[in-house]
């Protein structure tokens, strides 16, 4: 038993039960983005969440006990991703890093934005040529220091 097959019986149990993310969300108490990614292996639940986790996937208490363990962080299994999604997403950091990175660096100075204190909010945005995408990301802006 290890981390990666409690996050392939999460995905089997919300297929198997038609769950929605921001259905198993709600029951958390948490966002449905850091809910999912918990859920697909990349974050640490307390106790009070992995237990309110393992009611809604049926999960015997060994699993829960996976879901508050510290991951290895990033789940993508190659350097550069084959899925069409993530791949644009990638694309998207290929084409406009730098950008980012400068507009940043012109407003805030040099550092970095946090994946620690962070959110995401992630909605359908209707729109008449075709619904959009609408991601918003938010990070702490954490300084470099001179020492």
């Amino acid at each position: 038993m290890n981390r990666n097959d409690v996050t392939e019986k999460i995905i089997a149990a919300k297929v198997n039960q038609g769950l929605k993310w921001e259905d198993i969300a709600k029951a958390v108490g948490l966002s449905k983005e850091w809910v999912t990614a918990g859920c697909l292996g990349q974050m640490t639940f307390n106790a009070a969440q992995a237990a309110t986790l393992a009611g809604i996937f049926s999960l015997t208490e060994e699993e829960a006990r996976w879901l508050q363990v510290v991951p290895y962080k990033g789940s993508l299994p190659t350097a550069v991703p084959t899925d069409p999604l993530i791949y644009r997403w990638y694309e998207i950091v290929s084409v406009y890093g730098s950008t980012i990175k400068e507009l940043i660096h012109e407003e805030f100075g040099d550092g970095i934005m946090s994946a620690i204190d962070f959110s995401m909010d992630i909605q359908r945005e209707p729109h008449a040529n075709g619904d959009r995408v609408q991601v918003l990301l938010s990070g702490k802006f954490l300084p470099y220091k001179s020492y």
